[in-house]
């Protein structure tokens, strides 16, 4: 099981219901997507257009995976959600495939 670093910054979207997955050893809850989006082997801007259109289907509160390759991610979805209003949930990096947990701001 992946365990999402919290990060400071807002982010974006999800689409089929969000749920709980459980409390980490930092007594966090850690939020399960209600939808996957996959970008790996795009590189910038793509993941960025692309998450942007997938929030947009989304409701608030709902979470988006994203996965991809491009090291550039993490700056992008720190720069991005914060000019969003969405929140960035976490980032983790398995292999060459960063995981990125997106919130819908309300």
């Amino acid at each position: 099981m992946r365990m999402f670093v919290p990060v400071r910054r807002a982010a974006i979207v999800g689409e089929i219901g969000c749920a709980v997955r459980g409390v980490p050893k930092g007594g966090r809850m850690v939020e399960q997507p209600t939808e996957i989006l996959d970008c790996k082997g795009l590189q910038c801007p793509l993941p960025v257009i692309k998450t942007s259109q997938a929030i947009k289907k989304l409701q608030p509160g709902e979470v988006l995976e994203l996965l991809a390759t491009d090291p550039g991610v993490e700056p992008d979805m720190n720069a991005w959600t914060s000019r969003t209003g969405n929140e960035l949930l976490g980032i983790t990096k398995e292999g060459d495939v960063f995981h990125v947990l997106l919130k819908r701001g309300g």
